[in-house]
């Protein structure tokens, strides 16, 4: 038995070594897609909230509450039986047309002392119809007489340009780092060209100070924009830190086929549009293939798509385990897409909810360790998973 388990370990370096050496020479590992079947999970769904238009971010407040940007430039407070709240005012001006208005919402690492919050949104610009990927920075005031608040010293501290004049691929996520460092995902406004162009903020992962200032580290590269931490994608809308690592992880979409997983890194090339598991609409092959040397490989992908958007690690307690794992929302895919990672490699996935037609979002892990779904649509709401019989 010894010489059969040494003979196993051995293969199994070898297909490792091999595989590395595919990726590497810019070929493709047959791993990346279709992981075998997790064991199912028995979930209950519970409606917390309805009547949202659209919406797109949430975030929970100390006190169980959840503060909530509805794509049209609304953002609310939900209680936790469900009430919405007036809309916060002091919100900017947004482009709501197409995907753009408003999306994402963060609070800062130090909300509890300074109520600092961020937005991103389309924001409108000069020229007919243009528009771009923004970020704001304001203090909330919550006002507890009406249950909704105010923001106050509100400033602008990213713009993605140059400005398109298409509602398309805003991509639009924030993030925090433990460093206090923020990461704003952007995309490609339907335009793939600019993804490969280091001098435009378009198809790219971005890393500025709160303040909007450039980081010391951020990457050097000859012709890079200084906010520019990564480059060559589509349009990430779902973005998490894994709380274990501190790495950054996000997911975009492809074209027709080919949503992608990857753990962005800073200077490199994600390869959208020269390299693709995506095809055009027309089925036709999208740049040269889906390798070539000198741009990275997902993590993952899937084909058919199923419009990823909001990403979340699982840390609660409720669903024991899910430890560890990656929560992904699926807009034309109706579903939550739980991927279990070992060495940050996708080994088995769970698909959930695809009974229901639910268009998700956001996905975010609560306080209580349930995991809370914005569900985008004109009568929008929250849902609430829990393990059936808890």
């Amino acid at each position: 038995m010894r010489t059969r388990h040494f003979a196993t370990v051995w293969v199994w370096a070898v297909s490792v070594m091999i595989v590395g050496a595919a990726v590497s020479s810019g070929r493709v590992d047959a791993a990346q897609t279709d992981a075998p079947k997790a064991p199912p999970t028995a979930v209950r769904v519970e409606t917390v909230a309805t009547g949202l238009s659209h919406p797109w971010g949430l975030q929970f407040l100390a006190d169980g509450r959840m503060l909530v940007t509805e794509r049209d430039g609304q953002l609310r407070i939900v209680s936790q039986d469900g009430k919405l709240s007036a809309p916060i005012t002091g919100v900017p001006e947004v482009r709501a047309s197409g995907q753009g208005g408003l999306l994402d919402v963060r609070l800062a690492n130090d909300f509890s002392a300074s109520g600092t919050v961020f937005l991103s949104f389309a924001e409108p610009r000069e020229g007919w119809g243009k528009s771009g990927t923004s970020v704001v920075r304001g203090r909330l005031v919550l006002d507890g007489a009406n249950g909704s608040g105010r923001l106050e010293d509100v400033k602008v501290i990213f713009r993605q340009e140059p400005a398109q004049s298409t509602s398309r691929h805003y991509g639009s996520r924030i993030l925090e780092a433990s460093d206090g460092k923020l990461f704003i995902t952007t995309g490609d406004r339907g335009n793939g060209r600019l993804a490969q162009d280091p001098s435009a903020l378009i198809g790219k992962v971005i890393r500025i100070n709160p303040d909007g200032s450039i980081p010391d580290d951020n990457p050097k590269i000859d012709r890079w924009a200084p906010q520019i931490w990564s480059m060559g994608h589509r349009n990430l809308q779902g973005a998490a830190i894994d709380p274990k690592t501190g790495q950054l992880w996000t997911v975009e979409h492809g074209a027709r086929g080919g949503d992608e997983l990857n753990h962005p890194q800073a200077g490199k090339n994600y390869g959208w549009p020269v390299i693709s598991f995506g095809r055009n609409y027309d089925g036709s092959k999208i740049g040269v293939g889906r390798a070539k040397e000198g741009y990275e490989q997902p993590v993952y992908y899937w084909d058919p798509s199923i419009a990823t958007s909001g990403l979340a690690f699982y840390d609660g307690d409720l669903f024991s385990q899910w430890k560890g794992n990656l929560l992904v929302g699926g807009l034309a895919g109706s579903q939550l897409s739980r991927l279990v990672l070992e060495n940050g490699t996708v080994v088995a996935e769970e698909v959930l909810l695809d009974d229901r037609g639910d268009r998700i979002r956001d996905v975010r892990v609560g306080p209580d360790g349930a995991v809370y779904l914005l569900v985008d649509e004109g009568n929008g709401s929250i849902l609430k998973l829990t393990p059936a019989g808890s």
